[in-house]
């Protein structure tokens, strides 16, 4: 049934890139397995590969005794003599079986077993390759879709691009090549799987990476990335070197550098911004092109409000809101964008409130609003060693404000109340 299979194992072995030994000792365990299958478990039944032979024997193994018992693994010494001159009684004695009393059935189930045997060492042999790879760039090309994934050919093995992996609206044919990101790799029933991702921020920095020297050799920091995939990102980058402008290292000249990373993912704008660690300042790059007026920060909620002249508020916020969500992503703030008018109205608004407290008069209102108080509710709520620490503001004023501040407050929470009632 198998013979000369010396030559078959080193082709195998070569171009599956697996081990000469697990090829063997699945050979060997496929014939013990159909062996067995034949006749039968009670049978002791070893399988050697025989290199000289170029094919697997088959030795059953039988006790020698004076008197047999059990002919199935017993032999007598008679019997055994005339195999080996040498044997005793209590040896065990191996007898070469005769491979081509395997039958037809035997013959696939030993098939089957080294298909099974091989396949399971082209996946171990993939999973080691690949299994310390996570987070890093990866080409492969384009073999077929199914349902709805892209199946991508590595040379030994294949990968997955899940759905929602993947660039909108971006097709692919047969034979293209691409780059992806490997988000994962591990083991399943079907074998190693290999997940990609094109839509990751990780692709994006690893893109630049390939494409631009200065990145790849340490000089040129990419410090993060956000992406609305196939549509726009940003990316910060930073160098200690003053000598380097890592701006337009990463553009490269005429802007061929980056050109080539828009081009792999497919016309997505880039915007390239120069990291810095001044988060306000940081904050008005990331929101470039738009110009910044002021930038007001609270630490607390992780919040800044960004105010912006009237001309540029659609420029900062972008189209659908796109280019202040890419900011925020990619500084980890929280960003309000407001109009210089806006603010006017709210300050002015303000204002008006203060002065509107009895026997708070113009001069007092500035002062208070001066010191960031901007309605009665900032006064109630404010001690009386916050109110005296305002110029001009005593202990005793500091009470008779924050009294009349309370009394205003109730006044106009009845006022709005009977004018609720009279429309019900």
């Amino acid at each position: 049934m198998i013979s000369n299979l010396a030559r078959i194992i080193d082709e195998v072995g070569k171009t599956k890139g697996i081990d000469r030994e697990i090829l063997i000792d699945a050979l060997e365990a496929a014939v013990l397995t159909a062996a067995r299958k034949k006749f039968g478990l009670h049978q002791g039944i070893e399988a050697h590969f025989n290199e000289e032979l170029g094919e697997v024997e088959l030795f059953e193994f039988k006790s020698v005794m004076d008197k047999v018992k059990d002919p199935y693994s017993e032999i007598s010494l008679e019997e055994a003599v005339e195999l080996d001159p040498d044997v005793e009684v209590g040896d065990s004695l191996g007898v070469k079986m005769n491979v081509e009393r395997l039958d037809r059935i035997s013959a696939q189930t030993a098939k089957q077993i080294i298909i099974q045997r091989v396949r399971d060492a082209e996946t171990e042999n993939i999973y080691n390759e690949y299994k310390d790879r996570k987070g890093d760039l990866i080409s492969g090309i384009f073999h077929r879709y199914d349902r709805g994934n892209v199946i991508v050919s590595l040379g030994k093995g294949e990968a997955v691009i899940p759905s929602q992996e993947q660039i909108p609206k971006e097709n692919y044919r047969q034979g293209d090549r691409l780059k992806a990101y490997i988000l994962d790799v591990f083991k399943s029933p079907k074998g190693t799987q290999i997940i990609l991702s094109r839509t990751h921020p990780g692709l994006l920095i690893k893109l630049f990476e390939f494409e631009v020297p200065e990145v790849f050799e340490g000089i040129v920091t990419i410090k993060g990335a956000a992406r609305e995939p196939g549509s726009r990102a940003k990316i910060a980058v930073f160098s200690e070197d003053s000598d380097v402008d890592p701006v337009g290292a990463c553009v490269g000249i005429k802007g061929s550098r980056v050109r080539s990373v828009v081009h792999e993912l497919c016309g997505e704008r880039i915007d390239i911004l120069q990291w810095t660690g001044d988060i306000a300042k940081f904050v008005c790059n990331a929101l470039a092109p738009s110009e910044i007026s002021e930038v007001i920060i609270d630490e607390a909620s992780h919040t800044m409000e960004v105010i912006v002249a009237d001309d540029q508020l659609s420029l900062a916020i972008g189209k659908k809101g796109q280019n202040v969500r890419l900011a925020a992503r990619l500084t980890g703030w929280k960003i309000d964008i407001k109009s210089e008018s806006k603010i006017a109205g709210i300050l002015e608004k303000a204002h008006k409130s203060l002065v509107e407290i009895p026997g708070v008069g113009g001069s007092t209102a500035d002062a208070l609003f001066n010191q960031g108080f901007f309605s009665a509710y900032d006064v109630i709520s404010a001690s009386i060693e916050e109110l005296t620490k305002i110029e001009g503001i005593g202990e005793k004023r500091a009470s008779m404000i924050k009294a009349a501040a309370k009394e205003y407050l109730e006044q106009k929470d009845l006022d709005q109340s009977d004018t609720t009632s009279e429309k019900i």
